[in-house]
């Protein structure tokens, strides 16, 4: 089995675009970089498609890999056959190469074993063909000190023929479909867990049972949460009887005694190692499937997250609310940096209101400020309020900005490295302030998972989530783009080919010698050699630079065809960057080469009409409905704004401006079937929802799209 048959096997894609982007792979080239600097080599594949490979290459090698230890043990243990080294070889997934494997990687302690140390196989093996009918008497042969009659043989036998039947690949295959097909999860209560607190969040599933084929994946990982804290047990039950009977088909081909024996073993190997095994490796399959859905929502709605919508360089005074321990109230400048900070005390116990508004219309006079972010935990409705009653002398938008995961980065090595001079109520300000300004510059300093966006995001596969993330987070900065004068280290480790000490050389380097003029001088950045620039330079933005080229995504080893164009239409660079007409009087065809063709050169003139574009929509403010302060003050019918603040495979969760949010559930998103929530809603769109029940007790609100 070779790499490129085994991806094609899995994907719809061409041999030769499949065959070109694995070996720009292999020469250390990233995602990022081939799906937009190699369009001709890939067949102008995107990221998702680049992605695909990725995955499927690895998990050749995986299983590459995994062959090769197999085949070593094997070799060891004197069993390896040119014929068995080429069943190992031509394995096509990991579950028929253990299968194959698990002949040989018998424990000595198990029955099986301990019987053929008795002398018993010769027995199971005369029972296995079926053609003697006195068994008590051949059964008689085999009696030694360790076997003391008949009925101890003939076990013996019987433990050696159930392990023979569970390693034949044919009947765990058999079994395997059923099981796939008709498998139950059943749960139980544990009885004296049943009334505990916490348990209760799981009384759904304190009697249980659904085909697990259709177990949607948000409840499969609560049961096993539920499991894993010890609240409930869940099995796999199947119909036995129809899966022995299915069994005996296939093995047994007589009616005599030797048949009677077989169908013994073939109860005992169902019962005691092929359903226990194949269930845990069912109930395996089920939890990576579920982990890939679960995975997929946070990857979706991280990179929502991520590309929201920036406010911009400005001068932003940012608000941490609070009751008893006050407002911390921070002023940033347009590059987000520290010019002052205080703490007032508006809200009771101290309730010192006018002093609060005096403090905050000084400080947006003295600070030139532009526009006001304040967090949306506790106390921030209130502190809307307060602030939304100051007379100040221009317009001030009031933003209301989203905390999750601040007082993980304010606690975290990276704001102490950025603030060591403050303590985490102003490093969690700031960062409130600075997402105002640019999510994604921001968000990329705090672990993604902590970010709470997802869903059961601690309960799955956290390399697999780690992994899928990081390509989220990859893929949204290269898409936008990052100022290299102005980018944090966190930021930088995100480009393309950069990585975290590139990024510290970067920072260092910028310390030191001051801006960057150029993309050309980025080379002489300390360890960051060719191959680094060729990965990130595209990604990487200088404004007003010396060369506008080096503002935009047109890669500088494009720069002599820009330089070409430019000399034919008789005009310098400044004029024709930006200049819709004179674009558009270029012949592409005519700077086509061997390798940058019509899908580069388009770009190219996208990027010239539009030069650094942010892509990304401008902050909306919004106002959430001023008489909705607690749960109690909702009833059913009511029209409210809201925020959708998280999205699931099950619906939507939608901020209205009091501690629960509310659940759209899926069925009620539209009058229609809807098959991909993530089609009707994004996260932080401003909705209007209408209240549909409210459960003040379990403090459940449910919610439909108002349209």
């Amino acid at each position: 089995m070779h790499l490129i048959p085994y991806i094609l096997r899995y994907t719809s894609l061409s041999e030769k675009n499949v065959e070109n982007t694995v070996a720009l792979l292999n020469k250390d080239c990233t995602i990022p970089f081939i799906s937009r600097y190699r369009k001709e080599r890939t067949g102008n594949l995107d990221e998702v498609q680049i992605g695909e490979i990725v995955k499927y290459k690895e998990q050749f090698e995986a299983l590459e890999k995994r062959k090769a230890v197999i085949i070593k043990a094997v070799e060891e243990q004197g069993s390896l056959t040119p014929e068995l080294q080429a069943k190992f070889q031509n394995c096509t997934d990991l579950t028929s190469l253990e299968d194959l494997y698990l002949p040989f990687k018998k424990s000595k302690k198990t029955k099986a074993e301990t019987a053929r140390k008795n002398g018993l196989e010769p027995l199971a093996k005369i029972i296995m063909a079926q053609h003697n009918d006195e068994i008590e008497f051949m059964a008689s042969k085999y009696l030694s000190k360790d076997v003391v009659n008949e009925d101890d043989a003939l076990e013996g036998a019987r433990h050696i023929i159930s392990e023979w039947i569970n390693e034949r690949t044919d009947i765990r295959n058999q079994l395997r479909n059923q099981l796939e097909r008709h498998a139950l999860i059943v749960t139980k209560v544990v009885k004296t867990q049943k009334e505990d607190e916490k348990a209760q969040k799981f009384r759904d599933y304190f009697d249980w049972s659904e085909p697990l084929s259709r177990c949607p994946s948000h409840r499969f990982l609560a049961i096993m949460r539920a499991e894993k804290e010890g609240f409930i047990r869940v099995k796999i039950e199947i119909d036995d009887d129809r899966a022995l009977e299915a069994m005996e088909r296939r093995i047994i081909k007589s009616n005599n005694a030797c048949a009677e024996q077989i169908e013994m073993a073939i109860a005992d190997a169902y019962k005691r190692l092929l359903l226990p095994s194949l269930s845990n490796e069912l109930l395996k399959s089920a939890k990576e499937k579920a982990d890939t859905a679960a995975i997929q929502v946070f990857s979706k709605n991280l990179k929502q997250l991520l590309l929201g919508a920036p406010l911009g360089e400005k001068r932003i005074l940012a608000i941490d609310p609070g009751f008893r321990t006050g407002c911390k109230v921070v002023c940033l400048d347009e590059q987000g940096d520290l010019k002052h900070n205080e703490t007032i005390y508006p809200h009771p116990p101290q309730k010192d209101s006018s002093g609060a508004i005096k403090k905050i219309s000084s400080l947006v006079d003295a600070y030139k400020i532009e526009a006001i972010a304040i967090g949306n935990g506790t106390a921030s409705r209130e502190t809307e309020q307060l602030v939304k009653r100051i007379p100040f002398k221009k317009p001030i938008e009031v933003f209301v900005v989203s905390e999750a995961g601040a007082s993980i980065y304010s606690a975290s090595k990276i704001a102490r490295e950025e603030f060591p001079n403050y303590d985490v109520t102003v490093r969690g300000a700031v960062s409130i302030g600075r997402r105002l300004a640019d999510p994604l510059a921001e968000l990329v300093k705090i672990d993604a998972k902590s970010i709470g966006v997802g869903q059961y995001q601690h309960d799955v596969d956290q390399t697999q989530l780690k992994s899928s993330l990081d390509t989220v987070v990859e893929s949204c900065v290269n898409s936008v783009g990052v100022n290299i004068n102005t980018a944090s280290v966190p930021l930088l480790s995100y480009v393309s080919g950069i990585g975290p000490k590139l990024a510290e050389n970067i920072v260092t380097y910028r310390n030191e010698n001051g801006a960057f003029g150029s993309r050309e001088q980025i080379k002489k950045v300390p360890r960051l050699g060719g191959k680094a620039f060729e990965q990130s330079a595209g990604f990487l933005r200088i404004k007003d630079g010396e060369n506008p080229l080096d503002d935009s995504a047109v890669h500088p080893e494009s720069y002599d065809i820009v330089k070409r164009m430019v000399k034919d239409q008789g005009v310098p660079l400044t004029e024709i960057v930006g200049n819709k007409s004179a674009l558009q009087r270029i012949d592409l065809k005519s700077y086509c080469t061997d390798t940058i063709g019509i899908p580069t050169l388009k770009d190219i003139l996208s990027e010239l009409e539009k030069p650094g574009l942010d892509r990304r929509e401008k902050a909306k403010v919004f106002t959430f409905n001023q008489n909705i302060r607690e749960i109690t003050d909702l009833h059913q019918g009511q029209l409210l704004p809201g925020i959708v603040n998280n999205i699931t495979n099950f619906g939507c969760f939608v901020d209205i401006g009091i501690k629960e949010s509310g659940l759209i559930h899926i069925s009620n998103l539209s009058d229609t079937f809807v098959k991909d929530v993530n089609e009707h809603v994004s996260l932080h769109q401003q909705v209007v929802v209408k209240v549909l029940d409210v459960d003040v007790k379990r403090k459940r609100i449910q919610l439909a799209l108002h349209k």
